[in-house]
């Protein structure tokens, strides 16, 4: 998927969402209530069991309220690694990026299995706050939305300009062009597909392969974002990690998808019109992924997306999603609630998985009520 190397830090939140986002802003608080009852079934009242899904359920309360580390990003120092690496191993051929991203993936998952290791002889404690951490510094879904909101705010007091210079925290597309529907537009789709690669994808990637799979996800999507573009420097040293990021993204767009079709109606959007959309629409997108989710956003939220999208390298011709009119601020701001919601829906959806895995291996819940009774012999 395309978008920036990570959802840069804004001063402060947007305000001022209408009814409708704040429908949905209310019921991301009571999926993250219930997340929070999980963590604390899963934790116990006196002595937590420091599991993978404890430090994934960490990572995101930890986003939630910090959101991007501000200082010393790790996917911001990755990025730079990777940049000076390019240096060195650039060259016009498949083999070339083949060589540059398997450099890079190789040192990152040495590294991440090396501290996992000594993280689980120091103990749990030390194995769930690994995962934690890594599990934050992957997700960006609190700076998708500030970014979403003051989007939102910057259009309706009509102030383009600053709309344009805000946009690259989103996407990598050409603002100048770009009048206030085009913004909300590019926006949208941005708040669409971020859904998943920032938020969505990070925490099934960690749920599934603790630190070393979310943290090698997280730099494949980075590589994706720099190199897999089909611009003339990059249309051959980037397919590799292009098509690794497809790889990466193609159950977790799915499952972002299905929780859109899920949540719909907390926003007051349409399941059907999603799953149309959906079926219809997604096949006709150049990404096997970004179609997917933002073909679902269209349907929900009863919008059009897609259209000419002028990129840096290229003008691109992008087939259109949906069948309903051409997105407004308030859309925006539905698609901003449903994206928090969808991912709250996710965690949520992660401890009913764990929970159910757990009853159905040993027969009783994974994580059991404490009793004051004496365990029986």
């Amino acid at each position: 998927m395309r978008r920036g190397l990570h959802i840069r830090h804004l001063a402060a939140d947007a305000q001022g969402s209408p009814a409708r986002a704040q429908t949905g802003s209310r019921w991301h608080w009571v999926l993250v209530l219930r997340t929070a009852r999980a963590v604390w079934d899963a934790a116990g009242v006196f002595g937590v069991r420091a599991t993978r899904l404890a430090g994934v359920l960490a990572g995101y309360v930890a986003d939630l309220l910090l959101g991007d580390p501000q200082r010393a990003h790790p996917v911001a120092l990755f990025g730079r690694a990777a940049a000076v690496l390019e240096r060195v191993t650039y060259r016009d051929t498949r083999t070339a990026g083949m060589v540059h991203v398997g450099v890079l993936l190789g040192a990152l998952g040495l590294a991440s299995v090396v501290v996992q290791g000594s993280a689980a002889r120091r103990g749990r404690w030390c194995t769930t706050a690994a995962a934690a951490v890594a599990t934050w510094v992957s997700l960006g879904g609190t700076s998708l939305t500030r970014a979403g909101l003051a989007m939102a705010d910057l259009l309706d007091r009509g102030d383009l300009e600053a709309a344009r210079n805000l946009l690259p925290t989103l996407c990598g597309r050409v603002p100048s062009s770009l009048d206030g529907a085009g913004l909300t537009r590019a926006a949208l789709e941005s708040v669409a597909e971020n859904t998943s690669d920032a938020q969505i994808a990070p925490l099934l990637w960690a749920a599934v392969g603790g630190l070393p799979a979310v943290l090698g996800y997280r730099a494949v999507n980075t590589l994706d974002a720099m190199i897999g573009h089909h611009s003339p420097r990059y249309a051959r040293f980037g397919w590799a990690a292009a098509r690794l990021d497809d790889i990466a993204n193609y159950a977790p767009a799915r499952a972002t998808a299905a929780l859109v079709v899920a949540c719909a109606p907390l926003v007051d959007g349409s399941r059907s019109g999603a799953v149309r959309a959906w079926r219809r629409d997604a096949v006709r997108h150049p990404s096997p992924n970004a179609g997917v989710v933002e073909a679902a956003f269209a349907g929900a939220l009863g919008v059009q997306l897609g259209g000419p999208t002028q990129y840096r390298h290229a003008l691109q011709l992008r087939p259109v999603l949906g069948q309903g009119r051409r997105p407004t601020v308030a859309d925006l701001r539905r698609a901003v609630a449903l994206s928090r919601t969808v991912q709250a829906a996710a965690v949520l959806a992660l401890c009913v998985v764990h929970q159910l895995s757990g009853v159905g291996r040993n027969g009783r819940r994974a994580f059991p009520r404490r009793s004051s009774q004496a365990p029986r012999g």
